[in-house]
Parts: structure tokens; sequence; C-alpha cells
């Protein structure tokens, strides 16, 4: 049987990481109810984005002022 070769690595798995500066560093978790999340979550299908997109946008928006 023939012995693996050391020197070659195997390929990694997933996504390659996105360039330095690019990847989004922190998570804010937020409790809402259920009713909260549905309407969010239809507030973002109708602007045709993800929630993550569309809360986001409305948070950029309220601390710009």
């Amino acid at each position: 049987m023939p012995k693996p070769n050391p020197a070659k690595k195997p390929s990694k798995r997933g996504r390659p990481p996105l360039p330095k500066g690019d990847a989004k560093a922190i998570m804010l978790r937020v409790r809402i109810t259920p009713d909260e999340l549905t309407a969010v979550e239809k507030a973002a299908k109708t602007d045709k984005k993800t929630v993550s997109e569309w809360m986001r946008d409305l948070v950029r928006t309220a601390v710009q002022g």
C-alpha cells in the first residue's frame, strides 16, 4: 500500500476567508418577540433584503440621524 505524501496537504473545505477588513467582526444579539420577528421578516422581504441587511440599514439610518 502506498504511503501518503506528507509534503502535499489536502485542500481545505469551505469558502476561502474574506480579505482583511471585509468580514463583519461583531455579532449583535437582540431578543424580540415572535410577533416582532414576523414583522421584521415581512419588512425585509418587502424590501427584497435579508433580515440582517434590513436590520443593518435600519441601525445605520438611526445612528446617522
